[in-house]
């Protein structure tokens, strides 16, 4: 057993888990010690959890697109690794899922990236993984954070990014520079971190 599987099964054991470990449900991500990119979301959908498959949907489409990524390399590849700061689905709240639980990824992310050391980009996807790892104000705003992202990759690897839910379809038209400056930058520093 090597060291991912047994963190594998002490997030599985763990009594904080234990709901879902009744319901059958295991925790879903993707780690590789191999890994150079990592992407960080929520915590995984209804459907996801059902499908046992972490961004498997039209959200995952567009992350894929935007990162330059097919569907075979963001599953398959041993350069890519998939976690989020839950990662069991939390439920359904009145405007959407509910947040992902309170120290989860404090628990359980330095475990995982200690077997991970060779990840170059950090791809923070929405406000609680930017809020977390970027040490984010209540005030900040998620827009500026975005439009500022070179700031976050210079230190630690850090590349923020709005969700790719159609949800945010009408901030994606607002801000055009998103896709027209960002989204080719992002793709040119997957590229070169899966090919280095």
């Amino acid at each position: 057993m090597t060291k991912l599987d047994e963190i594998f099964w002490a997030i599985k054991t763990d009594p904080f888990n234990a709901g879902f470990e009744q319901a059958g449900i295991s925790p879903l991500y993707l780690a590789n010690p191999e890994a150079k990119v990592c992407f960080i979301g929520q915590a995984p959908g209804r459907i996801a959890q059902e499908k046992k498959r972490t961004w498997d949907d039209s959200s995952g489409d567009r992350l894929r697109e935007w990162a330059g990524v097919s569907r075979e390399e963001f599953y398959n590849s041993d350069k890519i690794a998939i976690v989020a700061m839950d990662f069991y689905f939390p439920g359904k709240g009145k405007s959407g899922d509910l947040p992902p639980r309170k120290g989860f990824a404090k628990k359980w992310h330095p475990l995982l990236f200690e077997q991970m050391p060779n990840i170059e980009l950090f791809i923070l996807i929405g406000s609680y993984a930017q809020r977390y790892y970027l040490d984010l104000k209540a005030s900040d705003k998620s827009t500026e954070v975005i439009k500022n992202y070179k700031k976050y990759l210079q230190d630690d690897g850090f590349f923020p990014l709005v969700h790719p839910s159609p949800r945010n379809n009408i901030w994606l038209a607002k801000n055009e520079w998103f896709e027209r400056d960002v989204i080719p930058d992002l793709k040119k520093r997957v590229r070169k971190a899966l090919d280095s």
